[in-house]
């Protein structure tokens, strides 16, 4: 069970990380993007009055509680306060002028998230109003376009309030969402999108207004959006098999859009498994935010792995260094990014440009939920009591345990990019409660002390639970084996891997600035930007994959940037050959040869980064046919 917003609180790298998103665009965006700006239909302006307003709070405000930034939480105030004193007498919340329930449902979660942060007192009876008011109009005002496909993020909402009210109408509010939403559980069952999609198969025209439904289905982000929809429901199903769908969903959608950052292709709909194919970064940040709300409804380690695989690659490779840039679609095999048409399914020349608001404003609007929810979800409760340490990052979580007693448990690492991980625990006073610790599953000889003696049962790909009284000051160790690993992948080719990060061969950045976008009025950070490439990029690696676990690893000191292109944490030394054959297809790099790939060109030691750490790149390689 997710516990609520402020028992978590980054330290070390991530707190830097969280404090570069804040002087970042996160933390300044209201000043520069109208769309959130002082017209905003959610602050009564007559501005922009659907999406974006409520997306950026959904983002701004667990960030600025996890900071305890005072002018942050100042900022996101102000739209939580013209909403809860602005609710209309029937209870519609945000701006009268929409009448879409879809942006209501994202501002609905920012108000629990508010309410667990403050304890407001108006923030339950003012859900319960609305709700009432969604069950009375929902048979004249069915969901319509985007709430059909996103109805559980509205669900999350009705459940939070039902936890707290028993309220029977909630139950009947959740069911006729079910009835009236998508069934993304049938979608995966009997999936119709084994391939790359067109415009013309889901039936998109330039000057349509509304997406056909196999559109929607196909669309990349309502699929981040769908993979928690059946585990959500299952809390009020009491259904096995809908917890459980999740696993079908990632496997199918791994088998025919799968890329090595944990995600899946969508530029904007289904693109298929080739690394040039783009997926969206509110698909990014969206999948994290379902796997954490699965996570919360059933555990499990495999699903953890794939939240820090997408939370520590995808999530930084998308934003700039200093996060004033974004892309609306990043590409595993990543090595320009230039204004010019690409092989997007349905996007424009710009998506790939780093920028404020490169192709569609919805990423700029939607992209700061990432790292806050990251950390909101690094610990939760377990049903017997204790507490779930779920996902590893340097951080301090504070909750009252067994019997309401507070206890504070300390977690000092560098991990992602080391190996160990210690946790001090201080209750306030002698406590006994369960420790559950997620093994992951790659983690082969993994280990775990308390006071320095060994625990027994440790297991890849579980969670070891530990119940004891704790003590103030007991201190548990547990070291994470990380292994190079080669992982297959498309056309045969090679991902390195180790641990939860995805390792690329990082390729010299020319950062171009261009004239589309605006200009932050004092620092001029937030521009657009062409990156071009500096140094060649069309290698393979001369490897098996047996010998992969022997590759030299190099370790720096984890800096302020952590996921610094100039100074990564942690590199990997290969050996790699040149492919001259393989060149720009469209401005991309081009389709992955077939391995093995004969080479006659010179053998060169190269050193790859994290992914997060490069922003051109290539991620899956051609593997070199050697000659014994």
């Amino acid at each position: 069970m997710l516990l609520p917003l402020g028992s978590i609180t980054p330290s070390g790298w991530l707190r830097r990380q969280l404090e570069i998103q804040a002087r970042g665009l996160s933390g300044h965006l209201d000043e520069i993007w109208p769309d959130v700006g002082s017209n905003s239909g959610w602050l009564g302006g007559t501005g922009e009055s659907w999406e974006r307003g409520p997306y950026y709070l959904d983002g701004l405000l667990p960030l600025a509680y996890l900071l305890h930034d005072e002018a942050l939480i100042a900022k996101a105030q102000r739209y939580v306060e013209w909403t809860l004193s602005h609710q209309a007498g029937n209870g519609w919340i945000g701006p009268a002028s929409n009448t879409d329930w879809w942006p209501n449902m994202v501002m609905l979660k920012v108000l629990t998230q508010y309410q667990e942060a403050t304890g407001d007192p108006r923030v339950v009876p003012a859900l319960t109003r609305y709700f009432v008011l969604h069950l009375q109009e929902a048979g004249r005002r069915p969901l319509h376009q985007w709430a059909v496909y996103r109805w559980a993020d509205e669900l999350l909402s009705v459940i939070w309030l039902y936890n707290r009210t028993a309220d029977p109408r909630l139950l009947t509010l959740a069911r006729t969402l079910h009835n009236q939403g998508e069934d993304w559980a049938r979608h995966y069952a009997h999936f119709e999108f084994e391939n790359k999609t067109s415009t013309r198969d889901l039936a998109l025209g330039p000057a349509d207004t509304e997406f056909s439904d196999r559109a929607m289905r196909a669309h990349g982000v309502n699929n981040a959006m769908a993979l928690k929809t059946s585990a959500v429901w299952s809390l009020v199903s009491r259904d096995a098999v809908d917890r459980d769908a999740v696993l079908q969903a990632l496997e199918v959608l791994d088998k025919f859009h799968g890329q090595p950052n944990g995600m899946f292709s969508a530029d904007e709909h289904y693109a298929g498994r080739d690394p040039s194919e783009g997926t969206e970064l509110c698909a990014v940040v969206e999948a994290m935010f379902s796997l954490e709300q699965v996570l919360a409804v059933r555990g499990g380690v495999a699903l953890a792995d794939r939240l820090e695989r997408i939370a520590y690659n995808a999530l930084p490779a998308t934003l700039s260094p200093d996060m004033w840039a974004h892309q609306y679609d990043q590409q595993a095999n990543q090595v320009l990014c230039s204004l010019r048409e690409r092989r997007w399914v349905s996007n424009g020349p710009e998506s790939n440009l780093f920028g404020l608001e490169p192709n569609f404003g919805c990423c700029t609007a939607n992209m700061h939920q990432g790292w806050p929810k990251l950390v909101a979800s690094l610990w939760m409760a377990s049903p017997d009591e204790g507490l779930a340490a779920v996902a590893y990052g340097p951080s301090q979580v504070r909750v009252r345990a067994t019997r309401g007693q507070p206890v504070t448990i300390e977690e000092r690492t560098d991990y992602p990019f080391r190996e160990d991980v210690e946790l001090i625990v201080r209750p306030d006073v002698l406590l006994q409660f369960p420790l559950h610790l997620r093994i992951p599953s790659w983690a082969e000889g993994a280990a775990v002390t308390v006071n320095g003696a060994p625990v027994p049962g440790v297991v890849p790909g579980e969670f070891l639970r530990i119940e004891r009284v704790w003590r103030p000051g007991d201190k548990v160790v547990l070291h994470l084996p990380m292994k190079t690993e080669a992982a297959p992948w498309y056309r045969d080719g090679i991902a390195l891997t180790r641990g939860p990060l995805v390792f690329a061969l990082p390729v010299g950045e020319d950062w171009r600035k261009i004239t589309m976008g605006m200009k932050h009025p004092a620092t001029g950070a937030a521009s657009d930007w062409e990156i071009v490439p500096t140094t060649a990029w069309n290698y393979g690696l001369v490897l098996n994959a047996d010998a992969a676990a022997e590759l030299r690893v190099e370790r720096k000191p984890v800096g302020d940037v952590p996921f610094s292109p100039t100074s990564p944490p942690i590199s990997l030394r290969v050996t790699g050959r040149k492919i001259p054959e393989w060149q720009l297809e469209e401005g991309s790099a081009g389709t992955l040869p077939r391995s093995p790939v004969l080479s006659t060109e010179p053998d060169e030691q190269l050193t790859l980064v994290p992914y997060g750490s490069a922003r051109l790149r290539v991620t899956v390689f051609p593997r070199i046919e050697t000659k014994n």
